[in-house]
Order: structure tokens, then C-alpha cells, then sequence
């Protein structure tokens, strides 16, 4: 069915803006959802996003903030009908050592990047099971397998992901609901393009394909996790990273 409801999470970000187009050429009916304070980054947003009409439209969320989530739940509810795909892609980093950490900085990032998942997911998981059909992607990180030095909060959240998708995947395997998780690499995304160019040159170098991953790339294999046809792949981590990161 080509008029699935898909919510993103962290929508207008870099993969996100990529996963609501991958989706949307799918055929799905996608609301991308993140903060409305960005205001710049939303006109530019909706401009790129153009082209795709009324299938993809900006809805303002803080993923942390559990009133806000049932709001929109109820919003896209009343406009579109019920939510069948979830992505989790809202994240941030507050990337310092621990022993310079402070409270605020863990906070934060297990706010958003891990207890937003958890408000989202609480809200669909129920009508998604009704429906008979549910497809939930988690957005990790290749940090999550592997940490990473002055990421104590990230690599916590992010690792977290893993364990939360693993055991709502046994919840709901069988009412045709998958959960599973992507991690990826390095990207070139402007949050690496952030990162001075020295170490961006040495992270590049580590990667063996030797370049960074492309947001299509991650958007990709989002859109593949919730076809109607991927209903055997529940419980898993994807890995795209380049060979950054290899395991059983």
C-alpha cells in the first residue's frame, strides 16, 4: 500500500531531509517532524522538498518533550490516518570527556537521542499493532558499536537504541510490526563538515572504501527496512559505514 503514513523524526536534518525524499518516492505519505525554531532551516526545507508536493510537510516537534509527541501523533492522525512507518532520526551531540561533563550534557543528548525514541514509539506501537502492519527504524550510530573519545553520552544513547530495538522487536514481531536500527558512518552531513578538516582527513583515511557516506546512502536503506516486502528483517542493526566498523 503506497499511502502509508511515515513520520521522521529530525526530519529537516541532514539525513533526514534524505529519508523523507527516499520515502516519499516510495510512495508514502511523509511528515517530517523537528524543531520549528529552526526557521531558516525549514524555508530551506520545504524549498528542497518542493517538487514532492503535499507528500512530505513540516511538522514542528520536540522529541523530548512527551505532550508535544502525542500531540503530533494526534495531529497527523486527524489529517492523515494512523502512523504505519516510525524513523527515528532526531539527535544531537555535547561531545566533551567525561571527567568535563556535566549534567546537562548527558541530559540532553539521553533526552533526545534515547527517550525520544521511547515517546515515539509508545504512541504508534499501539495502533501499528491494530493495523496489522508497523515498520519502526531507529537511527543509531556506528559509535554506538564502537564508542567514541569525548562521546561518554552519545555512544551511551545511541548503544541504548540497540537494546531498546531488539526487545520491542520480540514485542511485536508478530502483528506484523519490524523494528530495526540503522547505524551509520561518517557522512558527509553538516555535522561532519563541521569537524576541523585535519581530523575530518584522518576519519576519511580510516574508512575503507575511503570517503565519507552519502545521506542517499543511509536514506536508502531506511526506505528498504520499510517496505511492505521487509517483514522478515526484525530485531537487526544495518551497519553503513564504509568498512569503518566490521563484526559478526
Amino acid at each position: 500500500m503506497n499511502d502509508r503514513v511515515a513520520v521522521v523524526t529530525g526530519g529537516i536534518g541532514g539525513l533526514g531531509t534524505e529519508i523523507c525524499k527516499a520515502l516519499a518516492r516510495a510512495g508514502r505519505k511523509v511528515v517530517a517532524a523537528d524543531l520549528a525554531s529552526r526557521g531558516e532551516r525549514v524555508d530551506e526545507f520545504r524549498k528542497e522538498v518542493a517538487s514532492f508536493g503535499e507528500q512530505i510537510r513540516f511538522e514542528p516537534l520536540n522529541v523530548a518533550d512527551r505532550k508535544d509527541c502525542a500531540s503530533l501523533i494526534e495531529r497527523v492522525g486527524k489529517q492523515d490516518g494512523p502512523v504505519s512507518i516510525l524513523v527515528n532520526s532526531a539527535g544531537i551531540t555535547r561531545d566533551t570527556s567525561l571527567r568535563k561533563m556535566d549534567a546537562t550534557h548527558w541530559d540532553d543528548v539521553i533526552n533526545i537521542n534515547l527517550s525520544g525514541v521511547f515517546n515515539l514509539c509508545r504512541l504508534v506501537v499501539d495502533g501499528m499493532t491494530n493495523q496489522g502492519f508497523g515498520r519502526i527504524v531507529n537511527i543509531s550510530s556506528v559509535n554506538g558499536q564502537t564508542g567514541q573519545f569525548g562521546q561518554t553520552n552519545y555512544s551511551a544513547a545511541k548503544a541504548g537504541l540497540h537494546g531498546f530495538t531488539m526487545a520491542l522487536a520480540r514485542e511485536v514481531a508478530r502483528k506484523g510490526v519490524t523494528v530495526n536500527s540503522v547505524s551509520p558512518g561518517y557522512c558527509d552531513t553538516p555535522m561532519v563538515r563541521a569537524v576541523p578538516e585535519d581530523i575530518r582527513k584522518q576519519i576519511v583515511a580510516s574508512i575503507p572504501v575511503g570517503r565519507l557516506g552519502e545521506p542517499r546512502e543511509i536514506a536508502r536503506t531506511v526506505s528498504f527496512l520499510t517496505d511492505e516486502d521487509a517483514g522478515y528483517i526484525t530485531g537487526a542493526n544495518i551497519p553503513v559505514n564504509g568498512g569503518y566498523f566490521m563484526s559478526f
